[in-house]
């Protein structure tokens, strides 16, 4: 599904490909992640950058205004030389957190084996 498509062509009123396709790219979560580790406290364009490093300035951009588009993340422009830009987890994502974080759960409890899966995959 193209990043900028609002709904699936095919299937428009499931929520399973309509969410989670914009959702569960390489980055999305990794920066609603790395948002919420700051607390409640807005986080500049610049800090995400550096808490993402292999992330680039336009790929973080892009992934940043999807966020925003489906309400996920606000972003603030505070008119000063040089501008200033925060951005920070809105209620929608809060409400989402406890399922990210029982993923990452998920995630750091099963990685070895799945690492050993992949790995004994790649001999055959």
């Amino acid at each position: 599904m193209d990043r900028t498509m609002i709904e699936d062509a095919l299937y428009p009123d499931c929520p399973i490909r309509n969410i989670l396709a914009r959702l569960c790219d390489k980055w999305s979560l990794l920066v609603i992640y790395t948002l919420n580790k700051a607390d409640t406290s807005p986080v500049r364009f610049k800090e995400l950058q550096r808490e993402i490093p292999d992330i680039s300035q336009k790929m973080l951009t892009l992934t940043l205004r999807t966020l925003e588009e489906d309400g996920y993340v606000t972003r603030t422009v505070y008119p000063e030389v040089p501008p200033r830009v925060e951005y920070a987890l809105t209620p929608l994502t809060y409400s989402l957190l406890p399922h990210i974080n029982a993923l990452i759960g998920w995630a750091i409890e099963n990685k070895d084996a799945i690492m050993k899966d992949r790995k004994k995959a790649r001999k055959k």
